[in-house]
């Protein structure tokens, strides 16, 4: 499955070939590095684990250093694993650019969606208000809460306010727009989870394929 990590920019608009107007979201995808690659002999599984944006070497503690050293790459700051169905092709130290997704239409996006702290059910639930009348006295709760006198307590799972956001959140299927491999780029139409700055991971789309 072709895969990379990115760095979210942010969002602008392209012209297509007719002359339309596109929404985009710019990604910083790569330049990723191949740290370490597990076989299902050794760990179980296939995967590859890669390294993302340089860290300096002060930051870096001594097992960390010998992780990095061994596959003979740069101290990175983001360490994320990639499942695969096969790693053969893949060798400690083997750069993933974004000249990958060249020939791929659509993505799947995956990242951290932003933090809203905590909200109360309308919002974050989107329940509906009560009466704004002077006699109503409910206009943003959450309604009744427990079931009488018996059980006489809130079940677990049920709706409330609470913490909002900050979740692991994909989006599937954005079209690729535009590739740049010089300058390291994708332009993907739509929106990308995340703050800008955020960290994504972006493959190749999986109900698509």
């Amino acid at each position: 499955m072709k895969s990379i990590l990115g760095k979210k920019v942010g969002m602008t608009q392209v012209f297509d070939e007719d002359g339309n107007i596109v929404p985009v979201t710019v990604i910083q995808a790569g330049p990723c590095y191949v740290v370490q690659v597990k076989t299902e002999e050794t760990d179980g599984y296939n995967a590859i684990q890669v390294g993302y944006l340089d860290k300096k070497e002060h930051r870096v503690n001594k097992p960390a250093k010998g992780h990095f050293d061994r596959a003979n790459v740069t101290y990175k700051k983001v360490l994320k694993e990639i499942r695969l169905y096969d790693n053969e092709e893949y060798e400690l130290g083997d750069e993933i650019k974004v000249d990958l997704f060249q020939d791929v239409e659509k993505v799947d996006v995956i990242g951290v969606s932003k933090g809203k702290g905590t909200q109360g059910a309308i919002v974050r639930h989107n329940y509906s208000k009560g009466p704004n009348s002077h006699g109503s006295k409910s206009h943003r709760v959450a309604g009744a809460r427990s079931a009488a006198a018996y059980p006489g307590r809130v079940f677990p799972g049920r709706k409330g306010s609470g913490k909002m956001g900050h979740d692991r959140v994909t989006v599937q299927n954005l079209q690729v727009v535009q590739v740049d491999a010089e300058n390291d780029i994708i332009l993907v139409k739509g929106a990308v989870p995340g703050p800008k700055g955020g960290i994504v991971r972006v493959r190749e789309a999986i109900k698509s394929r």
